[in-house]
């Protein structure tokens, strides 16, 4: 266990090293810093640091800069998270409010992450495998062909194109609507196949070709695959950050257009809680000289999708931990007024 004092002179290493981007110094430590013991026992502190994998002197500099080590330990016992201010709030809250629809809303989230974070932003769509849905709706488009229409909780909308053996009347659309939303609407997907089994028992008999058609195409839906997708933006300001990559950024460029890496990235978050992969806790090698900062994001307390930033271990991490939660909570308020 490092003692107190070595702890803050590690606090102060990582938070000088964040702001001058300058590998840091026993005096610098003890002008910039009221650690309250002279430049010698600071020296000594840093030693201490460097035996146990905390810090590291780069090249021939006389300074020394954090490791993922040191950072985890930062993150872990040293860092508060900001708050974010009065105005930064409102600034969140009056971008994301003028959202139009879900897209809409993952695309200002995408944007404001990274213009907050000044790092590359990441945001998952909202998984249909944990959503519950709000209304289905049934229209009709010919005598024999009808429009299915899911609404999730989330917001988010699938439409599909229903071809019918035979022509299925206004009064049997209205009927089938109705029982169907009367046994669907606020459950959750999970729960959908079995509360729907026998509806076609409920019609006649001409009409339940119809009836378990539509019922397989809704149940289709439910299922499909292709629901993990997720935006990314300002993948730009890494150019800001050449010198935090040892050789070069395209291995972090390369990750990043790679969305099963930044699925499973955000994956191995918490389903609501702030994780933090800090260097070679990452597993993608691509990603080692980055650090991830993501959450879960949801209505009602539940994470339906992730959201987060990539950028350099050498990240404002209290500011982007802060920013990453302020809007995460932002839109899980906007999906559940939606």
């Amino acid at each position: 266990m490092l003692s107190e004092r070595r702890l803050q002179v590690l606090r102060a290493i990582v938070q000088d090293y964040v702001g001058t981007e300058e590998p840091v110094g026993s005096k610098a430590l003890t002008e910039r810093h009221s650690l309250g013991v002279s430049p010698a026992t600071v020296r000594n502190d840093m030693a201490a640091l460097e035996d146990e994998g905390y810090i590291a002197q780069p090249h021939t500099s006389a300074g020394r800069i954090p490791t993922d080590k040191g950072y985890r330990l930062f993150v872990d016992k040293l860092a508060g998270v900001k708050p974010m201010t009065g105005p930064e709030r409102r600034a969140i809250q009056n971008f994301l409010d003028g959202a139009v629809d879900l897209d809409d809303v993952v695309a200002r989230t995408v944007r404001l992450l990274a213009q907050l974070t000044r790092q590359v932003a990441v945001v998952q769509y909202p998984s249909l495998t944990r959503s519950t849905v709000r209304h289905v709706e049934l229209l009709s488009l010919a005598p024999a062909r009808l429009m299915l229409v899911l609404i999730t909780d989330t917001g988010r909308v699938e439409q599909r194109m229903v071809d019918c053996a035979a022509p299925f009347g206004e009064a049997s659309l209205a009927d089938l609507r109705a029982r169907l939303n009367s046994r669907v609407a606020g459950r959750r997907f999970a729960d959908v196949p079995h509360l729907v089994e026998d509806l076609p028992d409920a019609f006649e008999t001409e009409d339940r070709g119809t009836v378990t058609t539509v019922l397989s195409t809704l149940l289709e839906t439910l299922v499909e695959e292709n629901e993990e997708r997720l935006m990314i933006g300002g993948t730009a300001n890494l150019t800001r950050f050449g010198h935090d990559f040892p050789l070069t950024i395209r291995p972090v460029l390369e990750a990043l257009e790679e969305q099963v890496v930044l699925l499973k990235l955000l994956g191995e978050a918490g389903d609501s809680g702030m994780t933090v992969r800090i260097g070679h806790e990452n597993a993608y090698e691509g990603l080692n000289s980055t650090s991830v900062v993501s959450v879960g994001y949801g209505s009602g307390g539940e994470a339906v999708a992730k959201l987060g930033v990539v950028g350099p271990t050498r990240m404002d991490y209290p500011g982007t931990m802060g920013a990453v939660r302020a809007v995460a909570r932002y839109v899980g308020q906007i999906l559940a007024e939606s």
